[in-house]
């Protein structure tokens, strides 16, 4: 694939990211720290997302399978899971991490169950489409950095 190409490819999947709401502009401002000197910013951020994710996710879950269910520790790992969600920008993830939220404070077993399946199912598709782009932007800046003076 030629470097215009995979420019293009590149801006289209991160607008689409945009559009379909699963990223908003927290998602720029981590993009306007990346520079030079630190060329994968982004992706290490997005990255340690990922590897509190899973420890926040597997936690959530196991909470969940308690009875009777502690709604104030579930609560609280989720506001923390939202929390970093919130850093990266991921839109659609934040939103369901608050239905959450009400649904603990409503004490609705039922609700959080449906709600954590959610939260799952928006994590692991923001998680396809960024890693997709950042398959790219990685492709993108090696052959940049060949074709620099």
């Amino acid at each position: 694939m030629e470097r215009n190409q995979m420019h293009r490819q590149i801006a289209n999947i991160r607008k689409s990211l945009f559009e379909q709401g699963y990223l908003d502009e927290q998602f720029i401002q981590l993009e306007e720290l990346q520079d030079n000197y630190n060329p994968n910013f982004v992706e290490e951020v997005v990255t340690l997302f990922y590897r509190d994710s899973a420890r926040f996710l597997f936690s959530l879950d196991q909470a969940l399978g308690k009875r009777p269910l502690d709604f104030t520790k579930l609560d609280n790992l989720m506001h923390q899971f939202q929390s970093r969600s919130t850093s990266i920008g991921a839109k659609k993830v934040k939103t369901e991490c608050t239905h959450f939220k009400n649904y603990c404070n409503a004490k609705n077993v039922e609700g959080c169950k449906r709600s954590f399946q959610n939260v799952k199912k928006e994590y692991t598709t923001l998680r396809k489409k960024l890693e997709a782009y950042l398959q790219i932007s990685r492709q993108v800046r090696v052959i940049d950095t060949a074709c620099a003076p």
